[in-house]
């Protein structure tokens, strides 16, 4: 009677006999990718195909990581790996743990992905390049502490202008640290403002050895800063993401130290043609502004001011003059006549105008009160008597009322 197999165990059993087939252990696939996703996870998850079959394909991220480029739907590859059954689904499936660009290296691949992603981005962009200063007074450089770059470029700094001061921060320049010390370099020179330019290079080498100056970290590092770079890598051949990020491009680390130090000789040379053009223009100038003062010295209006300024002027304020003048003694005689007018009719009003023709104004010399009629007074009472010309002080003698008249 045949065995019964659960489904668990025939997916086992298949997977024992790929996982113990030789073939199937280690092998190189060409195809397609197509159905290209990366999982939260980090794995990659990816169809593999040709014009006949398809295959699933799966990559975890140990080994994903260590990619150069990113795989994209529609490229042709070659992946290493080994075939096994997945057994909750009972699919097989390729485990890739290498893949390889069909026809191009991975390096020049990722290399292309990279440039056109940050150039799309603005990092190679011309607005953003920083001018190097004309005179600066530190030069940091980030290179390899050995080889001959270093002492290249320290001598020619020392030759060009000698006791200027150089800040080298010491890197690795190929390998897998080399990016991050790099960009370590970077950041420390800019937080320290410890220069005035910076010059990142290296020697010549192979694409793999040139590699640290192109990946994300040291380009995105060279952008960030805000001391202009300069990158020398390699020789006047040799194109880096570096190169195209940097503010400027020197085609080899000599060419670096020469382009950002110049000579102090031919520098004082030119601050002395400067200054020779400085002294003659500001000699024109002082000639062409006392001339014109001379001009303007000889012109009417400086030789008779008074006449020029007032001229036409003194003329009219003269008329002023005489009209104010008119004016005013004519408001005063018109004031005059109504003060004599006035004067008249409060003269007539006045009681010395009426004292004057002889009566009199008699007071009660107790109160004060003006007595009107006899009756105010009596026999005794003492009352005064205001004259035109002086007073009487009187005594009543006798108070005769007169006896009112229809």
């Amino acid at each position: 009677m045949l065995r019964v197999f659960t489904v668990s165990e025939l997916n086992g059993h298949i997977k024992n006999l790929l996982d113990n087939d030789p073939l199937l252990l280690n092998l190189w696939v060409k195809g397609e990718i197509s159905n290209f996703k990366q999982a939260a996870s980090g794995h990659l998850y990816f169809t593999l195909k040709d014009e006949f079959s398809t295959i699933k394909a799966v990559m975890f991220r140990s080994r994903g990581r260590r990619l150069l480029f990113t795989p994209e739907d529609g490229m042709s590859v070659r992946v290493r790996g080994y075939v096994s059954v997945y057994p909750r689904d009972g699919t097989y499936q390729l485990y890739v743990e290498e893949i390889e660009p069909e026809g191009t290296g991975a390096l020049y691949l990722a290399f292309e992905q990279l440039k056109h992603r940050l150039e799309k981005e603005g990092l190679f962009a011309r607005e953003h390049k920083k001018k190097l200063p004309l005179l600066p007074r530190r030069i940091g450089i980030i290179t390899s502490p050995t080889g001959a770059v270093l002492r290249d470029m320290v001598r020619i700094i020392r030759r060009r202008w000698p006791g200027l001061q150089i800040v080298f921060v010491p890197v690795q320049v190929q390998g897998e640290s080399a990016p991050r010390e790099i960009a370590r370099a970077l950041y420390w020179l800019n937080r320290m403002d410890a220069c005035d330019v910076i010059i990142v290079g290296r020697g010549g080498g192979s694409l793999e050895e040139l590699w640290a100056f192109n990946t994300e970290v040291v380009a995105r590092s060279i952008f960030a800063s805000t001391i202009p770079v300069v990158s020398a890598v390699g020789h006047e051949t040799d194109f880096t993401i570096a190169d195209w990020v940097a503010d400027v491009r020197a085609p080899t680390p000599s060419a670096a130290a020469e382009m950002v130090v110049p000579v102090r000789e031919e520098m004082a040379r030119y601050l002395g043609v400067l200054e020779g053009r400085l002294l003659r223009a500001v000699r024109e100038k002082l000639q062409f502004y006392r001339a014109r003062l001379d001009s303007c010295c000889r012109s009417r209006v400086f030789r008779f001011p008074v006449d020029i300024l007032c001229g036409s002027r003194g003329q009219v304020v003269d008329d002023l003059y005489r009209r104010l003048t008119r004016a005013m003694e004519q408001y005063r005689q018109h004031q005059q006549s109504r003060l004599a007018l006035l004067s008249g009719r409060l003269q007539a009003l006045s009681p010395l105008a009426t004292l004057a023709r002889g009566y009199s104004i008699c007071t009660r010399l107790d109160t004060g009160m003006v007595v009107r009629q006899a009756g105010e007074v009596k026999p005794g009472d003492r009352v005064k008597v205001e004259l035109h010309r002086g007073r009487l002080s009187c005594k009543v003698e006798e108070a005769v009322m007169e006896q009112e008249t229809d």
